[in-house]
């Protein structure tokens, strides 16, 4: 076993009241769900960032460009603790329903936003839902961001995100086979980082209640921190270096009980040698200045693994 490096975080989606209002099938939002909302944005972050401040942990905040707006106040809090701030849409747009010009428009406008919000540019994102398209990746090179939390390549390496444009046919069941029946193409790597993203290092399919859709919600966060420690077990037995970023929300892990579920999954993982706790900006900075080892992202009809 050589000398552990293990770069952990927490990336926050602070999705307020947005994600409420984006109700993506035409429904008119619930009045409750907005109060959802703003008990994240309020109680969920002001809760979050005291246990930030008991721990010594710097985050990575990815805070829609509605809820900068909305909540100024409350983000500045953010911003001023000297956390990240990073995209996470406007007003929670789940991409795969917009056109690439809409893409472009809504990143330019959180760009913008944060921008004029904390003085600078921002340099990671997220895709709302993590869902992307095969824009996804060139329109984040073309707007200067430089790490992604959305793709699921490997789940505690990073890697240089591949290019997802020219990669796959979909099935289209009302033309020939002969159509579809054709492998992926090569992948070439972007110049984006990937942090990479995992459904199953997230408080929100888990512990949060939405009526009306299948969601479990109650699921006893005991549970949670023991599918979360045994994730954080295997890498650490298996892997010298790798990241283990955690996904939340402010109006799922400001409850009672889930802080406390953090409490005791930090305090577990602080007992661990070569443990570094960091915003996912500085952990693609590790990687992208080689002070970490990545993972080569292999696929398709590939010629070869993808090197940097």
């Amino acid at each position: 076993m050589g000398k552990k490096r293990v770069l952990c975080g927490y990336g926050i989606d602070v999705d307020a009241v947005s994600g409420w209002i984006n109700t993506q099938n035409g429904d008119k939002a619930d009045a409750t769900n907005i109060s959802r909302g703003i008990f994240g944005a309020t109680v969920g972050v002001d809760r979050l960032l005291g246990l930030w401040k008991k721990y010594n942990i710097k985050a990575t905040f990815f805070t829609p460009g509605h809820s900068i707006e909305t909540f100024p106040k409350q983000i500045a809090k953010i911003r001023d603790g000297g956390h990240e701030i990073a995209i996470h849409g406007y007003t929670h747009e789940i991409m795969t329903k917009l056109t690439t010009q809409q893409q472009k428009d809504v990143l330019t406008k959180c760009v913008d936003v944060i921008t004029a919000f904390t003085g600078k540019p921002p340099v990671g994102y997220t895709a709302p839902g993590w869902a992307t398209t095969k824009d996804t990746v060139r329109l984040l090179e073309e707007a200067g961001i430089k790490y992604d939390h959305s793709f699921m390549h490997h789940d505690c390496q990073m890697y240089w995100v591949p290019k997802m444009d020219q990669t796959w046919v979909e099935t289209d069941y009302s033309k020939d086979p002969s159509h579809w029946m054709k492998p992926m193409g090569e992948l070439t790597h972007s110049n984006v980082v990937e942090v990479p993203a995992n459904w199953h290092l997230d408080d929100w399919p888990p512990l949060s209640y939405v009526t009306g859709r299948p969601s479990h919600g109650f699921v006893d966060p005991d549970v949670v921190l023991k599918l979360w420690k045994s994730q954080f077990d295997f890498y650490y037995r298996e892997y010298d270096t790798f990241v283990f970023p955690i996904s939340i929300h402010p109006q799922v892990s400001g409850k009672a009980q889930v802080m406390l579920l953090h409490e005791k999954l930090i305090e577990y993982i602080n007992t661990h040698e070569g443990v570094e706790w960091m915003t996912l900006a500085d952990m693609a900075e590790e990687f992208r200045a080689g002070r970490i080892e990545g993972y080569h992202v292999e696929g398709g009809a590939a010629k070869g693994i993808l090197d940097d």
